[in-house]
C-alpha cells in the first residue's frame, strides 16, 4: 500500500502528459483536453504532505509530465534527428515544471472554524457548533475555486506564451490548439489568440478537480452547497460556443479567386541532388499543366517550399525553367526557392507575374532553430554535431514583412514559409496595413514537411496553422511538398484537402478550387493588438506569485 502511495503521483503526472498528447494528431482525441491536466493537479495537491521539499517535488512532477508530453507528441522529430528529439524535451519540459511549482504554491490550505476557544466553556460551544455546522473548507467555497482556476489558467497561458518566443520559441501544440477541429469554440481567438482557448481549457481542468474534491468533502459532512463555480464555468463555455456559432454565420464581402496548389511529393533525399534535377523539372511541369488546363485556369498557381533544386534567381537552369513555365501560363506563380545575395543564403518565396516580367521576393523572417540554422554553431560545436548533416549550413533571416500583390488587382498575399503559419504574432504583421500596401487579405503557406516522412508532424503543423485564419479573419492556402495541401476559410474550417484514393494526404497531385478573399480589409482585435491577452495573463501570474509568497512569509 505504501508503494502505491509513493508511485501514484508520478504515474498521474505521466498520465497527464500522455492524455495531452492524445489530443493531437495522429490520435485527435480532442475531448481529452478538458481532463488532461487533472491527474497532474491531483498529484500536486493531494499527495506529498510528508515531503521535506514540496516545491522541488512539484517541479519534478511537472517535469515528468512535460517529458511524457514532448517525447510522445513530437516523436516525429526522430525522422530528422533522434538525439535532437531526445534533448529538446529536456528543455521544453521546464515550462510544465514551472506551472506545476506554481500550482503547488497557490494550493488551498487549512480550514476555517466558526470561532476560537478561549475557555473551557468556549471550547464546548465550539464543539457544539462544529457538530451542527462542520468547519468550512476552502475547497467548498465557489469564490475560492473560481479565483484558484483563474490564476492557474493565467499561469498556464503564460508558460505557453513564454514557450512560444523564448530562445526563438516553439509554441506548437498549446492546450487550446487541441480544439482546432471544433470551429465554433475557436472563434474567440479573433480577440484573444490561441491564449484564450488555452486559458478556457486550463480553467475547466482546475474546476473539474476542485468540484470532485468538493463533492467528496460534502459527502462526508452531508452539507452540500450550491456549486456556482462549476455552473459559471459551464455557462462560460456555452457562451463561447454560442458566440462561435453566431460568428460563423456572419457574411462579409468577398471576391472569388481561382487557386491551384501543387503537391510534388519529392523525397527529401532527392530535392537538392543534381541527378534528380531533370526529374523534378518534369514533375512540376506535368502537375502545373494539369492545373493550367483545367476548365477554369487558376489565377494563382502555387508550388511548395524549396520546390526547385537550386537557387532560382542565381542559377540559369532553374531560372530558365521557372520563367519559361511562367511565360506559358496566364496565372501568377508563387513558389518556394533558395535565394542568394552577397554570400548569404535565404529561404525565400517568389511571386512571378506578367509572364516572368515581374518578380517579387520574400525572405523568411522566422528561421527554425536546428532546422534552418544551428544556434552557436561555431561557439558550441556540440550543437552542430547533435543535428549532424541535416543542417550543413545556416540560412540568413530576412528583414521585411513583404506582401505580394497579385495581378488580379485587390488581392494581397502573405507569403508564409514553413512553420511561420504557426506563429500568430508574425502572421498578423502581414495583415496590418503599411504605407505601401493595405495589408494581406489572403494567407499562403508554402511548406516542405517531407522531412517528417508519413508521421503526424504534417498534420500537427496544420492543426497549429488553422487558428491563424480565425485570428486574422483571412483564408489560407497551404501548398506542401508532401503532407497536407489544403484550403482553409476565415472561420478555420478546412474546405478542401488533397488526398489519394485511400484517403492519405501523403501523395502527389494538384488541389484546385475557389477561395473567397475578403475585399474589405477589416482588422480583428488580435490583428491590431497581438498577444495582449497572454501578456495580461503574465501580469496576473506575476501578481499571484508575489501575493502567495507574501502570505507564506506571514504564516511562517
Amino acid at each position: 500500500m505504501k508503494k502505491v502511495t509513493i508511485f501514484w503521483p508520478w504515474l498521474a503526472a505521466i498520465c497527464s502528459g500522455l492524455l495531452y498528447t492524445a489530443c493531437f494528431p495522429p490520435f485527435n482525441l480532442t475531448w481529452l483536453c478538458w481532463i488532461a491536466l487533472t491527474p497532474l493537479i491531483a498529484a500536486i495537491w493531494f499527495s506529498g504532505r510528508e515531503s521535506r521539499l514540496p516545491w522541488l517535488r512539484n517541479l519534478l512532477l511537472g517535469y515528468a509530465a512535460g517529458l511524457a508530453f514532448f517525447w510522445t507528441a513530437f516523436s516525429w522529430l526522430t525522422t530528422v534527428t533522434v538525439l535532437g528529439w531526445f534533448v529538446l524535451a529536456f528543455y521544453m519540459a521546464i515550462y510544465f515544471a514551472l506551472w506545476a511549482w506554481f500550482c503547488g504554491l497557490v494550493r488551498p490550505r487549512g480550514t476555517k472554524t466558526q470561532s476560537v476557544a478561549t475557555t473551557k466553556w468556549d471550547e464546548m460551544l465550539v464543539q457544539a457548533r462544529s457538530a451542527a455546522a462542520p468547519p468550512q473548507s476552502p475547497w467548498t467555497k465557489s469564490t475560492n475555486n473560481l479565483l484558484l482556476a483563474f490564476v492557474l489558467a493565467a499561469a498556464w497561458t503564460t508558460q505557453e506564451w513564454l514557450r512560444g518566443w523564448v530562445f526563438s520559441g516553439w509554441g506548437w501544440n498549446g492546450l487550446g490548439v487541441a480544439l482546432h477541429d471544433n470551429w465554433p469554440l475557436i472563434q474567440i481567438v479573433e480577440f484573444t489568440g490561441v491564449a484564450g482557448l488555452s486559458f478556457m481549457v486550463a480553467f475547466a481542468n482546475v474546476i473539474l478537480v476542485t468540484t470532485v474534491r468538493r463533492l467528496i468533502l460534502e459527502a462526508r459532512t452531508h452539507a452540500p452547497r450550491p456549486h456556482f463555480d462549476l455552473t459559471l464555468t459551464m455557462a462560460a463555455i456555452v457562451g463561447v460556443l454560442t458566440f462561435g456559432l453566431r460568428a460563423g454565420q456572419v457574411s462579409t464581402p468577398t471576391k472569388p479567386l481561382r487557386v491551384a496548389a501543387v503537391q510534388s511529393n519529392v523525397p527529401q533525399n532527392q530535392k537538392f541532388d543534381p541527378q534528380f534535377t531533370r526529374k523534378i523539372f518534369d514533375q512540376f511541369r506535368r502537375l502545373s499543366e494539369i492545373a493550367l488546363r483545367s476548365n477554369s485556369p487558376p489565377d494563382l498557381l502555387i508550388w511548395p517550399e524549396s520546390s526547385m533544386p537550386g537557387p532560382v534567381l542565381a542559377e540559369q537552369e532553374n531560372y530558365r525553367f521557372v520563367m519559361n513555365l511562367a511565360a506559358s501560363a496566364e496565372s501568377d506563380l508563387l513558389l518556394g526557392a533558395i535565394d542568394e545575395e552577397n554570400g548569404d543564403v535565404y529561404n525565400a518565396a517568389l511571386l512571378v507575374s506578367d509572364g516572368g516580367e515581374r518578380v517579387q521576393v520574400y525572405r523568411k523572417l522566422h528561421l527554425v532553430p536546428f532546422g534552418e540554422y544551428v544556434p552557436g554553431r561555431h561557439r558550441v560545436p556540440l550543437l552542430a554535431r547533435i543535428v549532424g548533416d541535416q543542417v550543413p549550413g545556416d540560412f540568413k533571416a530576412g528583414k521585411e514583412y513583404t506582401v505580394f500583390a497579385l495581378t488580379t488587382g485587390d488581392v494581397q498575399v502573405a507569403p508564409l514559409i514553413c512553420f511561420e503559419d504557426t506563429i500568430g504574432e508574425l502572421t498578423r504583421q502581414f495583415v496590418l496595413p503599411s504605407e505601401t500596401n493595405p495589408g494581406a487579405n489572403l494567407l499562403v503557406d508554402i511548406t516542405n514537411d517531407g522531412w517528417f516522412l508519413h508521421s503526424a508532424g504534417s498534420h500537427q503543423h496544420l492543426a497549429n496553422a488553422i487558428c491563424r485564419c480565425v485570428e486574422t479573419r483571412r483564408p489560407m492556402v497551404r501548398a506542401a511538398n508532401t503532407g497536407v495541401t489544403c484550403f482553409i476559410n476565415q472561420f478555420g474550417r478546412v474546405t478542401q484537402m488533397l488526398r489519394d484514393e485511400t484517403g492519405s494526404t501523403f501523395t502527389e497531385g494538384v488541389l484546385t478550387g475557389e477561395i473567397k478573399v475578403p475585399t474589405e480589409h477589416e482588422l480583428t482585435f488580435y490583428t491590431r493588438h497581438g498577444e495582449l491577452f497572454a501578456k495580461f495573463c503574465a501580469v496576473i501570474t506575476l501578481l499571484a506569485i508575489l501575493a502567495a509568497s507574501a502570505i507564506r512569509r506571514r504564516k511562517l
